[in-house]
């Protein structure tokens, strides 16, 4: 039977997924103390790895790692922790496992540097595989995934049969409570062998039986003539009518019906089955986020304070604020999830080598340098667009002038050291302007003037073979703009800004913020101000239209309260509804997963995840009438139906009670201006996470719907305590299907957990 199953292909020259099948001892690495023998096994299926303290597998003494959750597999040269244990293993036998989403690596040590090979290359091999399966294919794999469990956890006398009672037993395992006479209902019609029991295939059909979808059927009943088929027009009437597609139906159809009808002659004939409508609802084409958002589809050229940019606040932290690790791993993870403003915090460091980490803390130490060479090798593996490095620098003189060495050598071509043409610009560049460039935000001696003005002279002098006299100009620029060194002279050597530093900041100057007048007489567009998050909601609250205007023609920067010590986000949106765009802006504890991270990542989902979001256009105009407090949308209004139908195969919140089953509800949240922020709710379906049915309507009315984020949150019901999270997927307004649509669901940290998702219909009114 199982020669039916699907999975990956092994030829020749996949020894290595064989090998790891057979299962080896490795070394499980958390720091330098805490290194523990596991046994490491790839299971039959080849989408499954099992580990273990001893070469017992059982599903509950195990954790099981899914290939779907591996984003890629690194060599020990890459790991820090693995680093540190240099002098006692060879790099070349560790490897770190590295997760999607906030979950954190995983550093292994095998026996040999053949074995580290083994797993590398077999474990890379499978997550390609995995990443190239189409839905379908992920469905199919989940399905068997079911099976091993149940050999492991369902069928207890372990005879590789399933019995009825074993069947009920497991039904509570996949989170389903199902009358007896209905479940033994299903159970006969799988049970083709007439054994009374079900094994391999036999298991997959009773699985297609549980999740027969009735709703859909209903659906397509309603636009089919004869209930067998969707003709190519009858389609097209179900695109324009439900889906809202418009006059690109027809064309539309014709493409779906080639990518979704599973028989060749059902495509010649241009006509939709069951199963080919159903392929379509759950595809990507029936997904509630609009495909066509998922490209970089906006504007790129305009000037980099029209977008809102995907920004971090400490992002050297793994951990929280006081005591926790600081790595290269939270570069690594904020730059390759799209985000484009990283910080870092600098201060003296030992051997003449500055280090950073969140000062006056306990929290670990990283050499600046390691910092900068991790920016050089990922800074746009996930997006061309620029990088912002927020420098906040701590630092001496002496070890200021390390820093921008390093800067300068590390980062070469990628860095931007002066003005793209060498001409003074009108306004910020665009990203697309800035492709592949870092730069440098922090203080600086002069203004981008005197630097092109100085450069001007300096050229005019070496023209004339007089030799420049650059160091008196910069000590009495120091002097002049550092008064305060000249009565602290203990302090010297910190309060003075290096020459070879400042020189490295172009479009991106940090100055002291006092009022919007104030800035608007004495600031120039390349000069931006930074807001405690008190600060921020206090002017958008008292001159929240001045905010907006400012935010037009300057960049700035909304932080954290330093009341955060757990590392919690505040929720960027009301910042967002005064424009302001980054981290010199909103920005965010990327470590910290919860609702404010939902909306973050749901923002910046969109525009192929490249970290730049445009702006409305009423935030992007300098005489701008908008005030987030008191809003009127230049656009209409819009009224919101939701209809959530049904869920599908939910997953269990508490895993270690067995008969425990959930309770869900859903309740969807919008965020936006002041009046739009609201939720609604549905009632609980009881004892069942595995094909709940709600068919419940929510109603939602919104002034500014521009500027609104959605967010659908699963719960699961519980009278004595909050409700528990069970999954949730949040989404833009401007990125939102209308018509029947599935919504696929995301853990706490961002991952997702296929095959879980919603069912809903979505309208939009005037």
């Amino acid at each position: 039977q199982d020669s039916e199953r699907p999975g990956l292909v092994l030829s020749g020259d996949d020894q290595d997924v064989l090998l790891m099948q057979k299962g080896t001892m490795m070394r499980k690495v958390r720091s330098k103390n805490w290194k523990k023998l596991r046994y490491f096994r790839l299971k039959e299926d080849g989408m499954t790895v099992w580990h273990a303290r001893q070469n017992i597998l059982k599903c509950h003494k195990c954790i099981i790692i899914s290939i779907s959750d591996v984003e890629t597999v690194r060599n020990g040269h890459e790991s820090e922790v693995l680093r540190s244990l240099a002098e006692e293993f060879p790099l070349e036998q560790g490897f770190t496992i590295v997760f999607h989403g906030r979950r954190s690596n995983l550093d292994l040590v095998a026996n040999s540097v053949e074995e580290a090979q083994i797993w590398m290359k077999g474990l890379q091999l499978l997550v390609d595989f995995v990443t190239n399966m189409d839905q379908q294919e992920r469905l199919d794999q989940y399905r068997w995934r079911g099976w091993d469990c149940v050999n492991n956890r369902g069928d207890k006398n372990q005879d590789g049969r399933m019995s009825f009672h074993e069947v009920q037993r497991l039904l509570r395992l996949m989170n389903v409570e199902m009358e007896q006479e209905h479940a033994f209902q299903l159970f006969q019609a799988a049970d083709t062998s007439q054994s009374d029991t079900l094994e391999g295939q036999e298991f997959i059909e009773f699985y297609k039986a549980l999740t027969k979808r009735v709703e859909v059927l209903e659906l397509f009943g309603n636009f089919s003539a004869d209930g067998q088929k969707l003709t190519l027009l009858e389609f097209v009437d179900f695109l324009q009518e439900e889906q809202k597609e418009g006059d690109h139906a027809s064309d539309l159809a014709l493409e779906l019906i080639d990518r979704h009808e599973p028989s060749e002659s059902g495509k010649l004939r241009h006509v939709l089955s069951m199963d080919g409508f159903l392929s379509y609802l759950y595809s990507k084409d029936g997904d509630i986020f609009n495909p066509s958002c998922l490209p970089i589809y906006q504007d790129m050229t305009q000037p980099l304070n029209h977008y809102y940019i995907n920004s971090s606040h400490n992002t050297y932290l793994v951990g929280d604020q006081l005591c926790g690790q600081s790595s290269v791993e939270g570069y690594i993870r904020a730059l390759k999830r799209g985000c484009r403003c990283v910080e870092v915090d600098v201060w003296d460091g030992p051997s003449g080598e500055p280090v950073v980490y969140h000062g006056h803390t306990l929290t670990s130490r990283i050499l600046f340098k390691e910092v900068v060479a991790t920016l050089a090798q990922y800074a746009f593996q996930t997006s061309d667009y620029p990088v912002i490095l927020s420098l906040e620098n701590h630092c001496s003189f002496e070890q200021q002038e390390i820093i921008a060495h390093h800067l300068t050598e590390i980062l070469g071509d990628q860095l931007l050291s002066t003005t793209l043409d060498g001409q003074l610009p009108t306004q910020l560049p665009s990203p697309e302007e800035l492709q592949k460039k870092i730069l440098v935000k922090g203080k600086k001696l002069s203004t981008l003037e005197e630097d092109l003005e100085e450069e001007e002279e300096l050229e005019t002098e070496l023209e004339g073979e007089q030799e420049p006299e650059l160091e008196p100009q910069f000590e009495s620029e120091t002097q002049e703009l550092s008064p305060r060194s000249k009565d602290k002279n203990e302090k010297k050597s910190k309060a003075i800004l290096c020459p070879s530093l400042s020189a490295l900041v172009i479009y991106t100057k940090t100055v002291s913020f006092y009022n919007f007048t104030h800035s608007r007489e004495h600031y120039r567009f390349y000069e931006l101000s930074s807001f405690s998050e008190t600060k921020a909601k206090n002017l958008i609250k008292e001159t929240g239209n001045e905010f907006v205007q400012h935010n037009a023609w300057q960049l700035s920067r909304v932080y954290p309260s330093g009341l955060r010590t757990d590392s919690s986000n505040y929720n960027p949106q009301e910042f967002w509804n005064a424009g302001c765009q980054m981290g010199p802006s909103v920005a965010m504890n990327v470590q910290t997963a919860g609702l404010e991270m939902d909306i973050y990542d749901g923002l910046f989902r969109q525009n192929g995840g490249c970290g730049y979001v445009l702006k409305p256009e009423f935030l992007r105009d300098t005489h701008s009438s908008f005030h987030p407090e008191r809003p009127i949308s230049p656009f209409k209004a819009q009224t919101l139906q939701i209809q959530v139908i049904s869920g599908q195969q939910l997953p269990k919140v508490d895993k270690t009670k067995e008969g425990s089953i959930v309770d869900p509800l859903v309740r969807v949240e919008i965020f936006g201006v002041r009046p739009d922020t609201t939720r609604q709710e549905t009632s609980y379906v009881e004892n069942n996470g595995f094909n709940p049915y709600w068919g419940q309507t929510l109603c939602f009315h919104l002034l500014v719907p521009e500027l609104a984020m959605l967010r659908f949150l699963v719960k699961d019901y519980n009278w004595t305590s909050r409700n528990d999270f069970i999954g949730q997927y949040t989404l833009p307004w401007t990125c939102m299907q209308q018509g029947y649509r599935h919504i696929h669901l995301l853990s706490k940290d961002g991952t997702s957990l296929h095959p879980a998702s919603l069912f809903v219909h979505i309208c939009m009114l005037e």
